[in-house]
């Protein structure tokens, strides 16, 4: 069995793969200053960005919820891999062939399970397109030509088939070195009475693509009569596929997404196909289930949540896309973007609208999108009979909170008073009062007027809730004081510039860093060969010689964050925080001693007084000339 992966390899791996390129492949990433780049963290929902990259460092942290690491940590943390896992996706990206030890005293597998299920289905991907061009598969070519798909298109989204036969797929991956357990595991066959079967059988089938572009799954379209399975079958849940976490076509749209602050929300793959087609480039959709939490998340993190940013949904203006566009609305808050709905004309979906009108309908369709609490209220105030009093009242009941969910206070102002001409409700005052008084209430209580609170009922304001107890963020929050800031400058200069703070920082003890964290930092610098010994590796080695993960959390933390000052620092700049430290520590000493001396009083033994006096002129002396001279009395 191989070993682990050879060090230099791993070496090669963390300098080839530059971090920011990694890092904006999950989430999109804008200056932060000071050579850095800020996003929304993919590892805790937040509504500023508090997520930095460092790419001169190779390093991420975040200030919110203190993960961070180098570029290795972060795709180990986004995507669930194993250090090996990692290494390997890596190397492949960088065109990096591994070697394996042998005989290692830490022996691994040659390929992490991630990894080989990823190849499987990479050459699955393959295999599938390959035999949309054979003679079975002409039911396949005319399914897409009839619904305006050419070759050209099919290739671009990597569309294929899945023959009839029991076990193609079975044997060809067979014959690539891939297990009976492992196309089991990864939902690429199953088992049958004489063993492994295809799970996808004479489909037209599309690859599903996480948001790096790796095939993890398969969406497969039922093709004839005689096939009695689901119209739509997907990919079980795996160790690579959880439908829940992945958006189909977000690999394609990724990018565009990002450039122009809006993604379109579509219902299937052929749906996709054709608004890319049209020209609607940040067109997704879901892959067999509703759009949840969890996809929220992964458009937050390209959409960074600004206030100009929009998420368009598209639906079936029959009655099930009427209440999936209201569900879709509960999630809305969830977005900073402004969130719209586009009902297509006719029942149509966006294939067959752009089947029957061409790629300009589909445009239009996205352009005449419209704000998805207009709609909500629409539809809830639709439901009830304006034409009696209880019915005014009910709606009214059921809308207003709608409307106090609106975030801008002007746009809900305007929609209070529309909501009172729609409800028939003369007093327009008497709507926008309420509206007024739902968003206080929602306000104090930290939350969202749910559809209960508009009731009639009520008779005082809800009481507000306690307080979320505060989430642990690491000791950096308890080391911002002006005593220890000083202590906290120079580690991010010894981390971040080490030229400038060599080679006075390394003749620093220990002890003269007296917040507890940050003198384990400065032990972690000492055991990594100091300052001056500072190369390409340097914070590597610093990062490895930390005792424990809070000890490199904080390392990662310091050598992210910029240093306070607005310009570039430099030797003038290193030396304040060098002197600061120093004196710091020298007034310390002073004061430890003038203490010995109060207890040794005038009758103390004469020699050991008059040592302590000794010392404490030497200090003072000391002092003093730090405090005139700066830098140069180090």
């Amino acid at each position: 069995m191989a070993g682990r992966i050879n060090d230099d390899d791993v070496r090669a791996v963390r300098e080839a793969i530059p971090i920011d390129a990694v890092v904006s492949e999950y989430l999109q990433l804008r200056n932060a200053g000071g050579g850095n780049l800020k996003g929304l963290c993919p590892f805790h929902d937040e509504k500023s960005p508090s997520f930095q990259v460092s790419p001169s460092k190779g390093l991420f942290y975040c200030f919110g919820c203190t993960e961070g690491g180098d570029t290795v940590d972060f795709v180990m943390k986004i995507d669930h891999l194993s250090f090996t896992e990692t290494i390997e996706r890596l190397a492949a990206q960088a065109g990096i062939t591994l070697r394996y030890e042998q005989g290692s005293a830490t022996p691994g597998r040659q390929q992490g399970e991630r990894t080989r299920f990823v190849e499987a289905h990479k050459a699955a991907a393959q295999f599938y397109a390959e035999q949309l061009g054979g003679a079975e598969a002409e039911i396949g070519r005319v399914f897409l030509a009839q619904r305006g798909f050419d070759q050209a298109a099919a290739e671009h989204f990597g569309v294929g088939y899945s023959p009839a036969g029991w076990d193609h797929l079975v044997r060809f991956l067979r014959g690539r070195g891939f297990t009976d357990k492992e196309l089991i595991v990864s939902g690429l066959a199953q088992d049958g009475r004489r063993g492994p079967i295809d799970r996808f059988r004479g489909r037209l089938m599309w690859p599903i693509r996480d948001i790096t572009g790796e095939v993890v799954g398969f969406g497969a379209r039922k093709l004839r009569e005689d096939d009695n399975g689901p119209k739509y079958l997907n990919t079980p849940e795996t160790p690579i596929y959880k439908k829940s976490h992945v958006l189909y076509g977000i690999d394609l749209a990724k990018k565009e997404i990002a450039k122009t602050s809006r993604a379109v929300v579509v219902e299937g793959y052929t749906d996709v196909m054709a608004c890319h087609l049209a020209g609607v480039t940040t067109a997704i959709a879901t892959c067999g289930t509703a759009f949840g939490g969890d996809h929220i998340k992964i458009l937050r993190r390209l959409l960074m949540d600004n206030s100009g940013a929009e998420v368009v949904f598209t639906f079936d203006g029959d009655a099930a896309g009427q209440k999936a566009a209201l569900r879709a609305f509960e999630d809305d808050q969830k977005f900073a973007a402004e969130t719209s709905i586009a009902i297509t004309p006719g029942g149509m979906d966006p294939c067959e609208l752009r089947l029957a009108q061409g790629d300009e309908a589909v445009t239009a369709l996205v352009d005449s999108r419209t704000p998805l609490f207009a709609f909500a209220i629409r539809q809830l105030v639709g439901r009830h009979n304006l034409d009696t009093a209880e019915g005014r009242a009910a709606a009214l009941d059921e809308a207003a909170p709608i409307v106090a969910n609106i975030k801008n206070r002007a746009i809900q102002h305007e929609y209070a008073v529309t909501l009172a001409g729609m409800v028939g409700i003369l007093d327009t005052q008497f709507v926008v009062q309420r509206v007024a008084q739902l968003a206080r209430w929602a306000r104090e209580r930290g939350g969202a007027p749910g559809p209960q609170s508009g009731r009639a009922n009520h008779r005082a304001a809800p009481a507000a809730q306690a307080p979320a107890p505060p989430v642990p963020r690491g000791p950096a929050l308890n080391l911002r004081s002006p005593a220890h800031r000083v202590e906290r400058e120079l580690l991010k200069l010894a981390l971040q510039r080490p030229e400038l703070v060599s080679p006075a920082f390394d003749a620093y003890g220990i002890d003269e860093f007296t917040a507890p964290p940050y003198a384990a930092v400065r032990r972690a610098i000492e055991d990594a060969g100091g300052a001056a010994t500072a190369d390409a590796d340097y914070l590597a080695r610093v990062r490895d010689a930390a005792p424990d993960d809070t000890v490199r959390s904080m390392v990662t933390e310091l050598a992210v964050e910029p240093p306070h000052t607005r310009r570039d620092p430099d030797e003038a700049y290193a030396g304040v925080q060098l002197v600061a430290v120093r004196l710091a520590a020298v007034n310390q000493r002073v004061a430890e001693v003038r203490g010995t001396l109060q207890r040794l009083g005038q009758h103390g033994d004469p020699a050991h007084l008059a040592a302590v006096q000794n010392e404490l002129w030497v200090l003072q002396q000391y002092g003093q000339s730090l405090r005139e001279r700066g830098a140069a009395a180090l």
